[in-house]
């Protein structure tokens, strides 16, 4: 293989923002190193799978695709699986997949470089695995950014929760902030270059705890939204047990922070949530939803829901349902509890039938829809500020973003065309269950 053939990469990203965001940072990182993206995997030299372990039979996927291309090692391509997935199995994958040269977990990119030194100079099996006991953060000056308009930063990374179900505190590590003096360095770095929302991003963004001991989640939230440039400040996920009345102050003080939150329940039944070992109670929960709903400001709130917990009994499953009603969400990402690797939940008994768990799905997926079709029809009528982040030429419509994070189509008016990654105002003129449609206003 041609050594300008070797300095080529094709990757391929699976999962969550925090992984897109990853993959932005090594795409970046490897262009420093010399290395040129290329589009397909029969151009590149090396080919690179950034893996997800959250859903169901994640590995399994993983090796699927991986023996989709083995053919492929026959022209002298090198293959590295980086993410959840490649510190969840490791070594294994050299057992299961000879052919791979690389296996990096998310903690270990910040060795990428001398890693891909030493795949160069033709080692057959490079490992990155840290144990739980690092420090350290993915931080570079290197992100290739895929969105002009809109950026990651990542302010916190790992876990250290423990869910029952959840196999991130074992694939991504402890909890380990950056400084607030970095964050924003970043922050105004994005602002120069003509970013103008920012979403801030972590497994537990809210558990955030400056190392420099200088802000708060809440004052770095109200300190990147007071960045000159910046229009929008979002971020994601929240964890109830660290979601503070203070985080809901500082929206309500500062206009550029979008008025949405997303934080996930999973159940509405306090002993479901012990089994899962969330660390709040149903009513500790309500008690923060109360928070946001006595906001000056109204703040869309969306969650998580996992149903078939083991143990979880009809009783139980109908607390959950109870919650929305009480709730009545803006968004709700709905998920059959399925075991994964390592995690506390696979010493339980009294497992829920996979048709019961489908079942349970499907109510809680029909429930929360005419709950959304209420809640959006109620922005019928309002002028909302949308940013502009695409168009349907086929339908003639452009697509929006409003600040609560809800998808706003709409027609342009009197020939004047907006521009990406601008910002306009629209009259709502229809809604739907998961969107909203409009006509721009001059």
């Amino acid at each position: 293989m041609a050594a300008e053939s070797q300095k080529t990469f094709y990757l391929e990203t699976f999962g969550c923002q925090m992984n897109v965001h990853d993959s932005e940072k090594v795409i970046g990182t490897l262009i420093s190193e010399g290395y040129r993206q290329v589009q397909t995997v029969e151009e590149a030299g090396l080919i690179l799978y950034n893996t997800c372990s959250i859903r169901d039979k994640a590995e399994q996927k993983v090796f699927h695709r991986l023996a989709d291309y083995k053919k492929l090692q026959a022209q002298g391509k090198r293959f590295g699986v980086l993410g959840c997935v490649a510190q969840q199995e490791g070594e294994k994958i050299f057992e299961r997949a000879p052919f791979v040269s690389l296996v990096c977990g998310s903690a270990s990119y910040r060795n990428l470089p001398q890693m891909l030194v030493q795949v160069e100079a033709g080692k057959q099996r490079v490992t990155g695995i840290d144990d739980r006991e690092t420090d350290e953060c993915f931080e570079t000056e290197f992100t290739a950014r895929s969105n002009p308009h809109r950026g990651y930063i990542t302010i916190i990374e790992g876990c250290d929760k423990f869910c029952a179900y959840c196999v991130v505190p074992f694939t991504r590590g402890k909890e380990r902030s950056r400084t607030s003096e970095s964050v924003l360095g970043e922050a105004r770095q994005m602002a120069a270059l003509g970013y103008t929302e920012i979403q801030l991003l972590g497994q537990n963004v809210n558990s955030y705890h400056d190392p420099a001991e200088k802000k708060t989640f809440a004052e770095l939230l109200s300190a990147v939204s007071e960045i000159a440039g910046i229009r929008r400040v979002r971020f994601t996920t929240s964890h109830p047990r660290d979601f503070g009345r203070d985080i809901v102050e500082v929206i309500d003080s500062h206009p550029t922070l979008c008025d949405h939150v997303h934080l996930p329940v999973q159940s509405g039944s306090t002993r479901v949530l012990d089994a899962m070992q969330r660390l709040y109670t149903r009513d500790q929960y309500l008690e923060r939803i109360a928070w946001m709903k006595a906001a000056k400001r109204e703040i869309s709130i969306t969650s998580d829901i996992i149903v078939g917990f083991p143990g979880e009994t009809e009783a139980d499953f109908e607390q959950t349902l109870s919650l929305l009603d009480e709730v009545e969400y803006d968004g709700v990402f709905g998920f059959k509890y399925s075991p994964r690797p390592n995690t506390p939940s696979l010493k339980l008994d009294d497992a829920v039938p996979e048709a019961e768990k489908a079942r349970r799905l499907s109510v809680v997926q029909e429930k929360q829809r005419e709950i959304q079709r209420r809640r959006y029809q109620r922005h019928v009528g309002q002028r909302l500020e949308v940013m502009v982040e695409g168009k349907n030429d086929a339908r003639g419509q452009w697509i929006g973003r409003t600040s609560q994070n809800k998808v706003l189509n709409f027609v342009q008016r009197d020939g004047v065309s907006p521009v990406m990654g601008g910002y306009v105002s629209v009259v709502t003129t229809g809604s739907f269950p998961n969107s909203l449609l409009g006509e721009m206003v001059i």
